[in-house]
């Protein structure tokens, strides 16, 4: 199982968890909203926190490839062009 999978079902359970807490607390309705609310609102302001770390990983990641793929074309490159001036020598 990925570490991404495994932290969204982490997250996804928590919240679960806590919609059921509340809910089943003995408390009346508009302090149940009251605490919804507020939860919610914290839920929403850590996705978006997690939201962007990912964003910047992932930008990380891609220009960690690109780099890479630059790199083995301008090696691939000059080993054609190795090979092409071998092959000419030769002849």
């Amino acid at each position: 199982m990925s570490k991404g999978k495994f932290a969204l079902g982490a997250i996804l359970g928590a919240a679960v968890g806590l919609v059921a807490g509340i809910l089943t607390a003995p408390k009346s309705g508009k302090e149940t909203r009251a605490d919804i609310k507020a939860k919610a609102s914290d839920v929403k302001a850590k996705a978006s926190q997690k939201v962007t770390e990912v964003k910047g990983k992932a930008a990380e990641v891609t220009n960690d490839a690109k780099a890479k793929a630059e790199d083995l074309k301008g090696r691939t490159e000059r080993a054609v062009e190795g090979a092409k001036k071998g092959f000419n020598s030769k002849k």
